[in-house]
């Protein structure tokens, strides 16, 4: 006898490289933010593509720690995240959706609670999904500084408590470590041509992009209707 499958709670997405493709955009950034030092600019370069879902912030203490072996003060990460921000908001607001991403969104927005976790700092994050218009389509929608694990446990007692009943989206180690902290099942995104940064089954599933990812979860759960109530959680 197959074994049933649990029911879908919530799903929730990472949002560069999940929702959005910005990491180039992102790539880009910090090649100009670190132009001065040439010779590392490769390496801080692919730091960030080889490390989705980690907040810029932890990237800027890996890069001044192993790279530049400098002191990191706060004056100067503040400055750091500004410029950083200066250089993609506006870009990441025009970038194109991971295809099949703008559908899966509005057809499951009806159906079941949606949630984006970031490493994106939270401000920031909240003001490009209402420019693109999706904040309205999401329960929550949430970025650093707080840990995405930290995050997803508490989201994960928010809809019952029941982590495995729900699925983390992510393209990143980060965003695997934070699914298994919280204990919550795992998709992730590895584009043809990438690095996959997961392992060897690790992971419930892996996908090009979002335009299968309705077939994935009904392979994986089973996922239920309307959402019962319509206000979205602060």
């Amino acid at each position: 006898m197959s074994r049933q499958k649990p029911p879908l709670r919530a799903v929730v997405l990472d949002f560069d490289g999940v929702i959005v493709e910005s990491l180039d955009v992102k790539a880009e950034a910090f090649a100009i933010l670190f132009a001065e030092h040439r010779e590392h600019v490769e390496a801080i370069v692919r730091l960030h593509r080889e490390n989705g879902g980690m907040s810029r912030y932890e990237k800027f203490r890996i890069i001044y720690r192993d790279y530049l072996q400098q002191p990191l003060d706060p004056a100067t990460m503040a400055a750091l995240d500004l410029r950083f921000s200066s250089l993609v908001r506006d870009r990441v607001i025009a970038a194109p959706f991971v295809p099949g991403a703008a559908e899966f969104i509005r057809t499951m927005a009806g159906r079941l609670p949606l949630y984006v976790v970031s490493g994106t700092p939270q401000e920031e994050i909240r003001a490009i999904m209402r420019a693109r218009g999706l904040d309205a389509l999401f329960r929550g929608v949430y970025g650093s500084p707080t840990a995405k694990g930290e995050w997803l446990t508490q989201i994960a007692a928010r809809e019952g408590g029941d982590p495995s009943r729900i699925i983390f989206i992510g393209d990143g180690r980060a965003d695997l470590e934070g699914a298994r902290q919280a204990g919550m099942r795992f998709i992730g995104r590895v584009p043809p041509g990438d690095r996959d940064p997961f392992g060897e089954g690790t992971i419930d599933a892996r996908v090009a992009d979002l335009r299968n990812i309705g077939d994935i979860l009904e392979s994986l759960f089973t996922v239920e209707g309307q959402v019962s109530g319509s206000g979205r959680i602060a």
